[in-house]
Order: structure tokens, then C-alpha cells, then sequence
């Protein structure tokens, strides 16, 4: 299920940016992959490598590393910003005088704003409604870059407020390695993508403590829960929470190995302060800047999430990830249902 040729500019040249620029150029599409680092634009183009983000996959000869944005979205029929979150409004400014009148416009970005509480979309639509007033469309689901580079099975789903625009990504993308669904619940699937890092660094701090797979159920389950309180009172269909965006992206992130936010949790969980373990990661972890967002953001909203407000204690407030785990397993009773008449209240 290939569209006819068209040039797309994928910003951002990290693990996700690139496996996604591999999935654009199987399907025949020019692709203009930009990154900052011009070390790193000469060896994708050079020796067909991305060695920090992806060793050993060699990247298709249809894809052109630039680190001139301007030179990366020209004529361009699609743009996909896939940069970290705190990077994605300097990077939407730097775009704002250059996409193309007609460009589809995506993100594949998991994040919230610290203080302003914005969506990666509302984000970007901040910084470009000066030049276009396009629907931005998200790209989310359960994905590791370094399954998608081996073109193994993989599902997401496309969103936007305009069915169209989440259609045309669709086509985009879909192969028979890629399959994706499209569904106009924005703020459910952006929640679902950047809350599910949270519960993620939690099910690595579980593991790191040496518990087991009773606790990291529990904990993806009630974790599940949360994210559907404040969903739900921020406007998003609950029934998105239990799709690819929501259930299916918080399993995949909570259990594998490739996840970021698993293994600073496991590190965390081990006894390393969280700079170390994030100099140790070396890249992106979405979920620390995340959890701050969201504790704040649940306090404004009234909303109980008491996962994430433990969580957010352990990054930045010193607490111990045991003491914490001791203080959830202690809170006061309540039946399982309250957090289901919780959600439906919200609709």
C-alpha cells in the first residue's frame, strides 16, 4: 500500500526519527532526514550509519541527511517532527518561515510541557500558526526504533482533529511491515503516548528493586488507571486508553529492554542517582521531564494519581523508590471500580 512518490522531511535524527525515515523510504518516498549535528549528518551519508541511535543498520540510499532545515522541508509534501519534547518549539520556530504552504504536518513525539501543561501538537500549532493552519497529526503506539529498522511487525496509530490529514499519514507510512489505524482522539493519544513513560520509569524502578512480575502488573494496571483519570477529565475518549496509544504502548514500554524509560527506572531502582543514570543513558528520556509536568498538571486538575506524584518524589524530591512503593501498598482501601465511575463521571 504505497503513494505515489512524494518528498518527506523527517526532523530529527535520533533512533525513532531514523527507523521512521527507513519506513518512509521502504515505500519509496524521497526522504530528507535533518539533524543538528553535522558529525552525524556526514556519517549517515557517507557511510550509510546512524551508529549512536541505530549500530549495525544500514540506512537506505533514499534517505539524504541535512543540517539545513530549510534545505530539508523545500518542496517537501510531507514534515514530521520527531525531536526530544523540550526541543520541539525551537525547532517548530526554526520551521515556521519555511514549510511548504500545502505540507501534511506530524509529530512522532511523547512529552508535556513543563508549566504550560501543552501537548507536543499544541506546541507545534503555537509556533506555526502564523504561516499555516493545517492540522498537526500524531503518530503513537507501541514501537521500539529497533524493531522498526528490522521491518518487524509494527502498529500505531495516526490521530488528528480532521479524519484527512490522520488518513494521509496513514498512506504515508503503511506497509506490510508498518500497519497503521487512524482515530481522531488527539488528546487520548497524546496522553496516552507521553503519560505511559511515567509508569514505565516506575516499572523499572520495580524490577530494579528486585521485585517481580506481581508487582510490575499491579503497577501497569493501576498505572492504567491514572492515565485514564486525567484523560478523561482533560477531554479524551476513555476507550482510547485501552488501544494501541494507550494499553498497547504502556505494555511495550513497561516490559522491554529497548526502553528508555524502563532502564533509567531500573537504574534507579539499583541505587544510581537520576544524573547518573541519565549520563549513562545518553539520550532522551521523556518521562523525567514528563513526570514533573504531570504531578503539576494533576494538581491543577484535582485529579488522584498517586503513582506519578511517587514517582515525581524519587526523580526530584530525594525520596527512596522503597519508601515509596511502602507508602502506595499502605494508602487506605478502596474498591477497584472507583477509578472506572471515576472515568465515566469525566465523560
Amino acid at each position: 500500500m504505497y503513494m505515489t512518490q512524494q518528498i518527506a522531511a523527517v526532523l530529527g535524527a535520533g533512533s525513532w526519527g531514523t527507523a521512521l525515515a527507513m519506513v518512509l523510504a521502504d515505500n519509496g518516498h524521497d526522504v530528507r532526514l535533518w539533524s543538528h549535528n553535522p558529525n552525524q549528518v556526514a556519517e549517515i551519508n557517507e557511510k550509510r550509519q546512524n551508529e549512536k541511535y541505530l549500530p549495525g543498520v544500514t540506512l537506505p540510499e533514499a534517505i539524504t541527511a541535512s543540517a539545513d532545515i530549510e534545505e530539508a522541508v523545500r518542496d517537501a509534501a510531507a514534515v514530521i517532527l520527531v525531536v526530544p519534547a523540550k526541543a520541539t518549539r525551537e525547532v517548530a520556530a526554526k520551521l515556521a518561515g519555511h514549510i511548504p504552504a500545502e505540507a501534511v504536518i506530524a509529530h512522532a513525539t511523547k512529552g508535556i510541557e513543563p508549566k504550560t501543561s501543552k501537548r507536543v501538537s499544541q506546541m507545534i500549532e503555537e509556533e506555526l500558526e502564523h504561516v499555516t493552519h493545517r492540522p498537526v497529526v500524531v503518530l503513537s503506539g507501541p514501537s521500539h526504533a529497533e524493531e522498526v529498522a528490522k521491518r518487524q511487525p509494527t502498529t500505531l496509530s495516526a490521530s488528528s482533529v480532521e479524519m484527512e490529514e490522520a488518513k494521509k499519514v496513514q498512506e504515508l507510512f503503511m506497509n506490510e511491515n508498518f500497519r497503521v489505524y487512524t482515530i481522531t482522539d488527539m488528546v487520548g493519544v497524546e496522553l496516552g503516548g507521553s503519560l505511559k513513560n511515567i509508569i514505565a520509569l516506575g516499572a523499572g524502578i520495580s524490577d530494579g528493586l528486585g521485585y517481580g512480575d506481581n508487582a510490575k502488573a499491579a503497577l501497569i494496571t493501576r498505572g492504567l488507571a491514572e492515565i485514564a483519570r486525567l484523560g478523561t477529565k482533560l477531554g479524551a475518549n476513555p476507550l482510547t486508553f485501552i488501544g494501541l496509544s494507550g494499553m498497547g504502548d504502556l505494555i511495550v514500554t513497561c516490559t522491554s529492554v529497548h526502553s528508555r524509560n524502563w532502564r533509567t527506572g531500573n537504574m534507579l531502582g539499583k541505587g544510581m542517582t537520576l544524573d547518573e543514570a541519565l549520563a549513562q543513558m545518553g539520550m532522551a528520556v521523556e518521562g523525567v521531564r514528563t513526570t514533573e509536568a504531570v504531578a503539576e498538571l494533576a494538581d491543577k486538575a484535582g485529579v488522584d494519581m498517586p503513582i506519578t506524584k511517587g514517582i515525581n518524589q524519587v526523580l526530584f524530591h530525594g525520596a527512596k523508590a522503597k519508601d515509596i512503593v511502602d507508602q502506595l501498598m499502605t494508602r487506605l482501601p478502596k474498591h477497584e471500580m472507583d477509578d472506572l465511575q471515576d472515568v465515566l463521571n469525566a465523560r
